[in-house]
């Protein structure tokens, strides 16, 4: 029995990752859309959202035999669980109101915490300081890319305020003729949050397999991770308020500040990051 227990776990853990790998193609389509505004990826996408629930439906079931109970004992497979829960959601909603809309941000999430669920399990340390070192340096890179998109945001929000409340009072900002039209703002705040939210979701990607390499199953715990998940949920309000709702104007400049704070605060708490690069 104990052979087929250990069998059981392994299998669930693989099924796993298989789910994982097939909502990794949700993923591509969000970014797809995103950055290209083109949704040909949509049915491609939703076949393998789909496949990757029906897997992931077999490993909670193989591992709530092997547990003997829900799998609902730690944050991560609380997180696959939830994963799991929403795509099912998604699946049901989408049959009945063919949401496609909101495809964009709930596959990104579905994919990330199933990615978290994967990580829970201990991992082996590093096989190479090379890749340890390439993997913090793409996320930097992701980072500081993400982090850029958002000033340009941040900016183009500010200049979007300042210039509607002059317009609605009938006197032009200072150098009015020389700042862009409302319109071209608001695409340019569109343009950027996608970038921006592309960049951070590949960050936040990157830096979760590192963590689990680097710290085990602890990183999850730790304060500047959740800051960092939650200044994700935030790009990822931002982009479905966007893209589903409608989200222009001054609500949408409003929201960019919110995130651009947060994201502040998110470099705050890692502004260690120097000394681990100077290892």
């Amino acid at each position: 029995m104990g052979n087929i227990n250990i069998s059981l776990h392994e299998m669930s853990a693989i099924w796993l990752r298989a789910a994982a790998v097939l909502y990794s193609l949700g993923l591509l389509h969000a970014v797809l859309t995103l950055l290209y505004r083109r949704r040909r990826f949509f049915q491609p996408g939703l076949y393998g959202f789909t496949l990757g629930l029906v897997l992931h439906a077999v490993s909670l079931v193989e591992e709530t035999i092997f547990l003997g109970s829900l799998p609902l004992h730690n944050t991560f497979e609380t997180a696959s669980a939830c994963a799991f829960l929403m795509a099912l959601a998604f699946l049901l909603l989408y049959r009945r109101y063919r949401m496609e809309s909101a495809a964009v941000a709930l596959f990104p999430l579905v994919f990330i915490l199933t990615l978290v669920g994967l990580l829970g399990s201990p991992v082996g340390g590093w096989s190479s300081p090379t890749l340890r070192d390439a993997l913090l340096m793409i996320h930097v890179a992701l980072v500081l890319a993400g982090y850029s998109a958002l000033l340009v945001v941040a900016l183009a929000s500010a200049l979007y305020l300042m210039q509607e409340r002059h317009l609605k009072r009938k006197s032009p900002p200072p150098l009015a003729n020389r700042l862009p039209p409302l319109g071209t703002l608001d695409e340019l705040i569109t343009r950027s949050t996608a970038l921006a939210f592309v960049s951070i979701t590949f960050a936040v990607i990157v830096a979760s397999v590192w963590a689990s390499a680097e710290s085990g199953a602890r990183w999850i715990t730790e304060p500047k991770t959740l800051i960092s998940l939650a200044t994700w949920a935030l790009y990822l309000a931002m982009t479905y308020l966007r893209v589903t709702v409608g989200w222009r104007g001054r609500k949408a400049a409003y929201m960019a500040l919110a995130v651009v704070g947060s994201s502040a605060l998110t470099w705050a708490t890692h502004a260690g990051i120097r000394g681990i690069l100077q290892r």
